[in-house]
């Protein structure tokens, strides 16, 4: 009956998502794409002062401004309901941009968040990407609210990877951890509200030339509405990272960049309990350069790498027998990290920055490194690293990282690429340094026709001393996008002594197919109701000898409402073939089996934009032989744009027919942060693992100069004792670091 059921749901999905392809490859030719706006930079004689106001101020009186925004939501192809006019100008080392925003109702405005790069989709906002390089698919982003925060981000790919489109590494194609040195300020008036930014050319990356034409998109939220608008018109079915179908800017006068930042650190650090007997402190002493080399190439360096600063990771509970996947947040690997992904995101990717001074969640010296991205000529990207760690006695062994990155564009979204990856240990592990090493070797790809489709691929192998054979691994994947489609396709397999040591597993001995579908539609007169997802996903994993490890078939129809608030009401089909028992937790195993079983599942988010907010997500249903109860509810609290809070609770309430099998599995997590200004803000993070009785804190006060340098003062407690009532392992780490970003040529 099981069988029947999820055969007869699988064909009916794969119907429609036959009769899609079908109907949606006739046409490939994009709505918006007919016109492409262009505006027009001007010189600026007198600068503007960067205090949020505009038509008071005189340096914006000669400038010509650019307008005339399209909705993609709610109406999509509408024009927007308040009027947005952009200005741009430049002098010899900045680039300034302002916006009047325009409101009949200023009261409603609403202004949710001030910290640095908090989301922009839930208060009124402003966005605007910048391709200075005109190759219409990487670009930069700068973004504020009406409190005048500061929001930046790379794309690359236009926000794909070099996987198959999602986010590799925790990064990916869109990168919100880049942090460059910029100015923007913002206030309210009876007008609406307007904002300068003040971007030195310095941030950019640019081609040659001393007038330049740009790519360009500016985007604006009018959050009450739930309305998006983009001066360059796009289709509901993309955002602002799609570069190729900006508008342009053009008679930007750019000056021959000189850029050299040098960033000195200081670091006191004491620490105590845990694993440490006696109390310890320190001195660190860092720093980190910065040298455009062009306008497109840079290089970074780096001594005495420290992280300090960087909040700690998400604490997770594994009740599969795969790895977890935890996102790298250093600030010196996140800069660039698409350029580096290869693979499918966080199942196989080829090279993963956390490899590089991590050892099971801890962090040990990096002594020094150096990096090298950008552009050579217009389409030739390249990306060149170099890293050497510490080794840890007995544990890790002294490191030196290489990694060689090359990616040709061609036309149409389209590229080819090449990557080599490699570990050279001092062998103080193994005892022998010359089979202390790990190379991986990948060739990638990347096919666009028309306007909607993409092929992608990936091939790579392996080099580790003393393993031979079925030692490779790769990928091909087809995906189409139009404003009502999404249809996917793809299969990858990974060989059994695959053994990518730089890069992150969740398993290996497999072959994967998936497949899905997704329609949006969008009705007229349904009350509230903004629009429907119906969609399928499948993926399933063999083994090499035709067993099947893994099957998960999705189905489900996603109901969003003009408020923002969303409901999910969906069926899960899953399937694990257990080879070999495992432990799930401490004292319970999951015997050899075939699990087959359906589940429910349910989500709900309210309008995230209100000041209480709520979500949850819920599954029912079957659990390897037995049931399991998950629920997983978040709970948002925020006080204007200063305060913010939430508290997390994750429950799993699991019953297997075997030994013990009767548990539960809770982690809560709270986090609140409050914002004195945009650059000055205290966090604190609480994490609770009710079954493993661990407790976790940081504490977190920044003052931030630029980007990211300035001063941080930071807290972290991990408490954990697996018996009732018996003393707990208490460890503590107090941290005070200060940075500065020092402009040699400005």
């Amino acid at each position: 009956m099981f069988h029947s059921t999820r055969t007869q749901a699988l064909c009916a999905g794969l119907s429609l998502f036959l009769f899609g392809a079908v109907d949606q490859a006739e046409s490939q030719t994009l709505s918006s794409q007919s016109v492409r706006p262009t505006a027009q930079a001007a010189q600026l004689s007198t600068l503007p002062i960067i205090d949020g106001e505009v038509l008071g101020d005189s340096a914006w009186a000669t400038v010509t401004p650019t307008s005339g925004f399209t909705q993609t939501r709610p109406n999509e192809g509408q024009p927007a309901t308040q009027r947005t006019e952009v200005f741009v100008g430049y002098s010899e080392d900045t680039l300034y941009i302002a916006v009047m925003a325009y409101d009949d109702n200023p009261e409603a405005i609403l202004v949710t968040d001030s910290r640095r790069d908090s989301p922009l989709d839930d208060t009124d906002s402003f966005r605007v990407i910048i391709d200075g390089l005109l190759d219409r698919q990487n670009g930069y982003v700068f973004g504020t609210n009406p409190s005048g925060m500061e929001f930046d981000a790379q794309v690359i790919n236009e926000g794909g990877s070099g996987g198959f489109g999602g986010r590799g590494g925790g990064a990916g194609g869109f990168n919100l951890n880049w942090d460059t040195t910029w100015e923007v300020e913002a206030q309210i008036t009876d007008q609406g509200w307007s904002a300068e930014f003040a971007i030195p050319f310095l941030a950019l990356r640019y081609g040659s030339g001393d007038s330049q034409t740009w790519g360009i998109n500016f985007q604006r939220n009018i959050r009450r509405n739930n309305e998006q608008s983009y001066w360059a018109p796009l289709d509901r079915n993309f955002n602002l990272n799609r570069v190729s179908e900006a508008g342009y800017i053009e008679g930007i006068e750019v000056p021959s960049q000189r850029l050299l930042q040098v960033t000195p650190y200081a670091l006191s650090l004491s620490e105590r309990g845990g694993q440490l007997t006696t109390s310890q402190s320190r001195e660190e002493y860092g720093i980190d350069v910065k040298w455009g080399i062009t306008p497109s190439l840079t290089l970074d360096a780096t001594v005495n790498t420290d992280f300090a600063q960087v909040e700690v990771d998400d604490i997770q509970v594994n009740l599969d027998r795969f790895s977890l996947f935890f996102p790298e947040k250093r600030p010196f690997f996140l800069e660039n990290a698409g350029q580096f992904a290869i693979g499918n995101p966080r199942e196989v990717e080829l090279f993963f920055s956390r490899r590089i001074g991590i050892n099971r969640g801890t962090q040990f010296p990096i002594e020094a490194g150096a990096r090298l991205t950008g552009k050579l000529g217009n389409s030739t990207n390249v990306g060149l690293l170099s890293m050497r760690t510490e080794g840890i006695d007995g544990v890790v062994p002294g490191n030196d990282f290489s990694v060689v990155r090359v990616n040709q564009e061609l036309p149409n979204r389209s590229a080819i690429g090449m990557m080599f990856v490699e570990r050279q240990g001092d062998g103080s592990i193994n005892g022998n340094s010359a089979a202390d090493f790990n190379r991986t070797y990948a060739i990638d790809g990347r096919w666009g026709i028309g306007d909607y489709t993409v092929f992608r691929g990936w091939l790579s192998q392996t080099e580790t001393p003393g393993i031979s054979g079925d030692d490779s691994a790769g990928g091909v994947s087809w995906t189409y996008a139009d404003e009502d489609w999404n249809l996917n396709a793809g299969y990858s397999q990974v060989g059994d002594n695959f053994n990518p040591e730089v890069g992150f597993l969740a398993r290996r001995n497999f072959r994967k197919y998936e497949a899905g579908w997704r329609y949006r539609y969008r009705p007229d007169n349904w009350g509230n109701l903004q629009e429907l997802r119906p969609h399928m996903n499948y993926r399933g994993y063999w083994d090499f000898d035709g067993k099947q490890q893994t099957g998960y078939l999705h189905i489900d129809n996603h109901w969003e409402f003009n408020s923002g608030m969303e409901i999910h009401t969906g069926t899960n089909f899953t399937q694990e073939g257990v080879f070999e028992p495992f432990e799930i937790v401490d004292g319970v195993t999951v015997p050899v089996g075939d699990y087959e079983h359906q589940e429910a599942q349910l989500v709900f988010w309210s309008n995230q934009s209100a000041p209480f907010s709520v979500n949850f997500s819920s599954r029912l249903g079957g659990f390897f032989g037995g049931d399991r109860e998950n629920l997983d509810s978040t709970i948002r609290y925020r006080v204007g744009e200063k305060f913010t809070s939430e508290l997390t609770w994750s429950h799993s309430n699991i019953s297997l027919p075997v030994t013990g099998g009767d548990f539960a599995v809770d982690i809560a997590r709270f986090r609140a942060t409050y914002a004195f200004s945009p650059r000055m803000t205290i966090q604190t993070l609480v994490q609770y693992n009710k079954r493993d009785d661990v407790l976790s804190t940081n504490l977190r006060f920044a003052w931030l100069q630029s980007a990211n340098a300035g001063l941080y003062i930071v807290y972290n407690e991990v408490d954990e004792n697996n018996l009732l009532f018996a003393p707990r392992e208490n460890a503590q780490q107090f941290a005070i670091k200060y940075s500065r970003i020092l402009n040699i040529f400005n």
